[in-house]
C-alpha cells in the first residue's frame, strides 16, 4: 500500500515532484518486463490496441525511446499497476482532489544507447480539459543513473506559465531547448535540472506542470518505466472543445450530445474521498 507522509506532501508542492517509494515489488517488476516484450512485438493480451503504439519490432527506429499509452487496455499485468486505488489516492491527495481517474498511462523503454526524449508539460497538451490539471506517478524498473537516460524534471518549473507543446517529442537534438526558452520567459536563469536517481521499483510524483523529459542513455543498462498519469474525478471536457479540438485519439471518448463527462470506460475513476471505484475494474483485472 502506498502511502505518502506530510513531509513528502509538503516536498511535491514545494519542488513539483517528490521521490516515492517502493511503489512496486520484484514480482510486479519481473512480471511488467515479460509483458513488455510481448507488447512490443505487437501482442496484446485483451486483443484491444492501447490508444497509441509509438514504437514496434522490426518496423521502428531503434534509437528512439519505445513507448505505448494506455497499455492498460491491451495488457492485464500492466493494468493491475496503472490501476491500482492507492496509486489513484496518492495522486489525488497530492493535488487536493476530490479523487482521481486515469487519463493515460505510458508504457516505456529506453534501451542503451537511446537518443532523448525533448522536456515539456503534461498539462501543456490539454487544453480541452476543465480542470487542466494532472499528477503522475512514475515508476521504475530498472535501478536509473544520471546518464542512463532518466527522467530529469526541473525544481519549481509547476509554477511557471503553461507554454504552447513546441519542436520533437522523440529523439530532439537538443531535449532541453523549450524548457530553457519558458525559463527564460519566467526570469529563470539558472533551472535547477533534477534527474530521478532511483532503484527499480521506487519512482516519483510529478505535478502536470513541471517540466520534464529525459536525455539520452549513455549507460550500458535499459530504463523501463511505467507511468500513469492521472485527472481529477471531476475533470470534464472543456465547454469552448465540445465537438472540436481535442485531437484525433482522445477526441474519440467525447460524447456528441453537448455531455462533457469522461467516460469512465475510457477514463476509470481510481479513488475518490467518498469511496467511489469504477466498478468494473476489479472484475476487470480479475480476468484470466
Amino acid at each position: 500500500m502506498l502511502e505518502l507522509t506530510q513531509d513528502r506532501i509538503d516536498a511535491f508542492h514545494e519542488d513539483g515532484y517528490v521521490l516515492a517509494g517502493p511503489i512496486v515489488d520484484e514480482a510486479a517488476i519481473d512480471a511488467l518486463r515479460a509483458r513488455y516484450e510481448r507488447m512490443f512485438r505487437g501482442e496484446f493480451e485483451t486483443g484491444v490496441l492501447p490508444d497509441e503504439v509509438n514504437w514496434r519490432e522490426g518496423g521502428s527506429d531503434p534509437s528512439l525511446t519505445r513507448q505505448i499509452c494506455c497499455g492498460w487496455k491491451g495488457d492485464l499485468t500492466v493494468a493491475r499497476t496503472v490501476l491500482r486505488e492507492d496509486i489513484g489516492r496518492a495522486c489525488a491527495t497530492l493535488a487536493g482532489w476530490p479523487g482521481a481517474r486515469v487519463f493515460v498511462d505510458n508504457v516505456l523503454w529506453k534501451p542503451a544507447g537511446a537518443r532523448p526524449l525533448g522536456m515539456h508539460q503534461d498539462t501543456a497538451y490539454l487544453p480541452w480539459m476543465d480542470p487542466r490539471e494532472m499528477v503522475s506517478c512514475w515508476i521504475a524498473l530498472d535501478d536509473t543513473a544520471a546518464d542512463g537516460g532518466t527522467m530529469e524534471v526541473v525544481k519549481g518549473s509547476h509554477r511557471w506559465a503553461v507554454s504552447r507543446p513546441e519542436g520533437e517529442f522523440h529523439g530532439p537534438e537538443d531535449y532541453r531547448r523549450y524548457m530553457r526558452k519558458a525559463a527564460a520567459a519566467e526570469g529563470v536563469d539558472e533551472p535547477e535540472v533534477a534527474p530521478i536517481v532511483v532503484k527499480k521499483g521506487s519512482g516519483s510524483f510529478h505535478h502536470g506542470r513541471t517540466w520534464h523529459g529525459s536525455g539520452p542513455n549513455l549507460g550500458g543498462n535499459p530504463r523501463r518505466s511505467l507511468v500513469v498519469h492521472c485527472i481529477s474525478s471531476e475533470t470534464r471536457y472543456a465547454p469552448e472543445h465540445i465537438g472540436v479540438g481535442v485531437g484525433p485519439i482522445y477526441g474519440r471518448y467525447m460524447r456528441r450530445d453537448g455531455d462533457r463527462a469522461m467516460d469512465e470506460a475510457y477514463f476509470p475513476i481510481l479513488w475518490t474521498r467518498d469511496g467511489r471505484r469504477t466498478g468494473w475494474i476489479e472484475d476487470y483485472l480479475a480476468a484470466a
